[in-house]
């Protein structure tokens, strides 16, 4: 048997607001998705997605919100800088910085951002 992963997707609160996130970090995401309640965006050959959390409820019976974290999502940044430099754009427009960044032990540059639905972002180089 051969499997291939199709689709990592994320449960959204409010779609722009998420979006808005995404762009900061590099995703082309089409303007026109702002208001959709699903939003595929392929990067590198690997979908991304966006589900609304009300279309996920009525989908998903017993539907209970998530307690802590359980993934992580890390974005691949070509330099140090350019990696600084997401971190600094995304604080200033008031996201919440959870690692700031560091060289790490194991020799990537790291830091952890959350954003707007708290799920932990992580920032490598």
């Amino acid at each position: 048997m051969k499997v291939k992963l199709k689709r990592v997707a994320i449960y959204v609160e409010e779609m722009k607001r998420a979006l808005d996130f995404y762009r900061v970090l590099g995703l082309s995401i089409p303007d026109g998705a702002d208001e959709a309640h699903h939003v595929d965006v392929e990067q590198e050959g690997i979908v991304f997605a966006f589900d609304m959390v009300e279309s996920v409820k009525r989908v998903f019976e017993g539907w209970e919100d998530p307690v802590g974290y359980r993934t992580e999502l890390a974005f691949q940044f070509s330099s140090n800088e350019a990696l600084d430099d997401v971190y600094r754009q995304l604080t200033t427009l008031g996201y919440d910085g959870f690692f700031e960044p560091r060289d790490t032990p194991w020799g990537e540059r790291y830091a952890i951002i959350k954003d707007p639905d708290n799920n932990l972002i992580s920032l490598v180089a």
